[in-house]
């Protein structure tokens, strides 16, 4: 089987790649912006009929993108994420190939949900910052594509190579800057956050089942579980073998805690970027997330296997290698 991979440098998709890779009867191409790609080609930029071309002449049977930008104004999020998977739409419906399409989503396109609750593929979306609506606006493109097709909506991937932008990579970070000054207590906000951590491994492993499935629609990607910042951080702290104290500094009364943030030190520390943070969630779910994660397991045959520990054991060490 040949497979397409967009995306194969970013976080999720290096990931991607080592998976598929590692199944013999899979041929990979990845196409990318990247110098190291087997084919440059920028999505947000190039032409439908530039790409269909290079379909029909590699005529894959899977396409997987995993292609996007989690950052930047809404302009570019748009480009990157929503006119990127346009063209990926266009070109698959000119090309004679018939290749399937796994399109890699995100939590972001639900916005908040019920504290307590867990989240189903039929839940009404209300993305709450533009990067959860660039990412929605993408998987409706897919959905009325009339392609065959599957989004898989991930949750918090967490795991080695965590951006730092991330709750869990700023949360290491802080560690690391209070470990490397000798500071016998942290100071932390935002820690009654709950995120559902789902390992990049496990993501990956996902991509490559719905690869091979038949499963349509959406398809949620994540552990089925929240689990709270501060608890989080325990752990990190156990793992990294911290033994200050974690002074979590609570947010004034009715008003929204921003990010997670380690008390700033110096100017231009990653406190004081996140003390800029536009909204009180930057990935504008609100204090709570968790997946209701049946549909993955039923219809892809998959379950999530490394548990949070490990993935933090695996943030961490590349944290220290810093120290």
């Amino acid at each position: 089987m040949r497979v397409l991979l967009l995306g194969a440098n970013g976080f999720i998709g290096r990931f991607v790649a080592d998976r598929l890779l590692a199944d013999p009867a899979v041929h990979l191409t990845a196409l990318g912006r990247g110098d190291d790609a087997d084919v440059r080609f920028d999505l947000a930029s190039g032409s439908p009929g530039a790409l269909t071309r290079f379909l029909d002449a590699v005529h894959p049977g899977v396409v997987v993108n995993c292609a996007g930008a989690t950052r930047g104004g809404a302009r570019d999020l748009t480009r990157h994420n929503t006119v990127a998977v346009a063209t990926v739409c266009e070109a698959l419906r000119r090309s004679g190939c018939g290749a399937r399409l796994v399109q890699v989503g995100c939590a972001s396109e639900y916005g908040p949900s019920q504290p307590g609750s867990s989240t189903a593929e039929d839940a009404v979306p209300r993305p709450g910052g533009p990067y959860g609506v660039s990412k929605l606006a993408a998987t409706e493109l897919v959905l009325g594509s009339g392609l065959d097709a599957v989004v898989l909506r991930v949750f918090s991937p967490v795991g080695p190579g965590t951006p730092a932008g991330s709750p869990l990579g700023r949360l290491a970070e802080a560690m690391r800057r209070a470990m490397q000054a000798g500071d016998g207590e942290l100071k932390l906000s935002g820690l009654g956050v709950q995120r559902d951590f789902v390992d990049v491994r496990d993501v990956a492993r996902a991509v490559h089942a719905a690869s091979l499935s038949a499963a349509q629609g959406v398809v949620n990607i994540g552990t089925g579980r929240a689990v709270r910042l501060r608890d989080a951080a325990a752990v990190l702290a156990r793992v990294a073998g911290y033994s200050g104290n974690l002074h979590e500094l609570d947010a004034p009364h009715g008003m929204p805690q921003r990010p997670m943030i380690g008390a700033p030190r110096t100017e231009g520390t990653i406190a004081d970027q996140l003390a800029a943070a536009p909204y009180p969630y930057p990935d504008g779910c609100g204090p709570w997330q968790q997946a209701d994660v049946r549909t993955a397991r039923d219809r892809l045959g998959w379950r999530p296997r490394i548990n949070l520990e490990e993935s933090l054991a695996d943030i961490w060490m590349e944290a220290a290698c810093r120290i």
